[in-house]
C-alpha cells in the first residue's frame, strides 16, 4: 500500500479532540446528508476532511500552522488544492473548541454556495 495511505491511516487512529468532534457531527452523512472522508490523501497531501462529492476540503489548525514555515507549506497546499477544483475552509482549533456552531455555519455557506 502507498505510504501516503498508510500515514492517513495513522492520523484517523490519532485524530486531535478537535478532529473528533467535527468528526462526530459530519460523519455518516449526518451532515447535510453529505459524505465525508477523514485524513484522505489528495495528491501528494493528507487533508484533514473532505467531501468528494462537493469538492470541499476542511482543514482544523492547530497553533503550529502559525509558523512561517508551516504557513507558506498551507499556502502551496491550498493552492494545489484549489488548482483541482477543491474549496478549501481552516478553522482554528480554537473554533471548534468554542464555536462549533459557527463552524458548522460557515460550512453550511460553502455547501450552499
Amino acid at each position: 500500500m502507498d505510504k501516503k495511505y498508510n500515514i492517513a491511516r495513522m492520523l484517523r487512529k490519532n485524530s486531535t479532540i478537535h478532529e473528533k468532534r467535527l468528526w462526530n457531527i459530519i460523519k455518516n452523512r449526518q451532515f447535510h446528508n453529505l459524505r465525508f472522508k477523514r485524513q484522505e490523501p489528495i495528491g501528494n497531501y493528507i487533508v484533514d476532511f473532505v467531501c468528494p462529492e462537493i469538492k470541499l476540503v476542511i482543514e482544523i489548525d492547530g497553533g503550529q500552522h502559525n509558523e512561517p514555515q508551516n504557513i507558506e507549506y498551507d499556502k502551496q497546499r491550498t493552492k494545489f488544492l484549489e488548482d483541482n477544483g477543491y474549496k478549501v475552509i481552516r478553522f482554528w482549533n480554537i473554533d471548534i473548541y468554542e464555536n462549533i456552531n459557527g463552524v458548522l455555519e460557515v460550512i453550511e455557506r460553502f455547501i450552499n454556495k
